[in-house]
């Protein structure tokens, strides 16, 4: 599911556009962002009392407590539908070395600097395979605290652990959030934007995407 339906001009820009994301695509990424959204504010909630008042915006602590491991089973299966389609893209190519070591150009808006790149850049990916393996984690340890009361006497020792380690895997999460979020918004300008309506310029893709805007499209430069 790599896009790459080729629009007309848009009547605001006279811009060609490029489809970059489908619908369904979409569609699962926000649901997965929403539930990831939801799984952070309540779990923080959780972590430490001085933000247990964001549970009674959400419903109160029982409700959030309620609510907190089903939308993880939400989380879940959505990111596993998006392995799914995006998992050739989400492969890495000898230029994500190159971009890597030239992430500060990056940051200041220096695209002249950067290798080209595919569907995704290095740094989306790296950010996707963090999210995608601490979700494994999360998911594991959740169920072990979900139902505390199955776990045999003998191994009750587990439980602290458990929670540090889910702890700990939330907070690596969030950080990558936060700033997969920076970076969309304000890094590169229109990101957001295709994820919400699907398209891309061609000056935005060859831009930022030329690998796959030259695979996609068949043009050169």
């Amino acid at each position: 599911m790599s896009g790459g339906i080729i629009a007309r001009p848009t009547a605001v820009t006279g811009e060609e556009q490029i489809q970059r994301y489908t619908f369904k695509e979409r569609a699962y990424h926000w649901i997965n962002a929403i539930a990831y959204t939801y799984l952070f504010l309540t779990g923080l909630a959780f972590f430490t009392p001085y933000m247990l008042w964001v549970s009674y915006v959400l419903g109160g602590p029982a409700t959030s407590r309620f609510w907190h491991p089903w939308i993880g089973l939400v989380y879940f299966v959505t990111i596993l539908w998006m392995q799914s389609a995006w998992k050739r893209d989400m492969k890495a190519i000898p230029q994500d070395e190159q971009w890597s070591k030239n992430v500060k150009a990056y940051i200041e808006l220096r695209d002249e600097a950067m290798p080209p790149q595919e569907r995704f850049n290095a740094g989306q990916k790296q950010f996707w395979w963090i999210m995608f393996y601490c979700t494994f984690i999360l998911l594991v340890t959740g169920i072990i605290m979900w139902i505390p009361e199955r776990i045999p006497r003998e191994i009750h020792w587990l439980l602290p652990i458990t929670v540090f380690i889910h702890s700990v895997t939330a907070l690596i999460t969030i950080a990558a959030f936060i700033v997969h979020v920076y970076m969309s918004v304000w890094v590169t300008p229109g990101s957001t934007k295709a994820m919400i309506e699907g398209d891309v310029s061609v000056n935005w893709a060859r831009t930022h995407h030329r690998l796959w805007y030259e695979r996609i499209t068949g043009r050169k430069g």
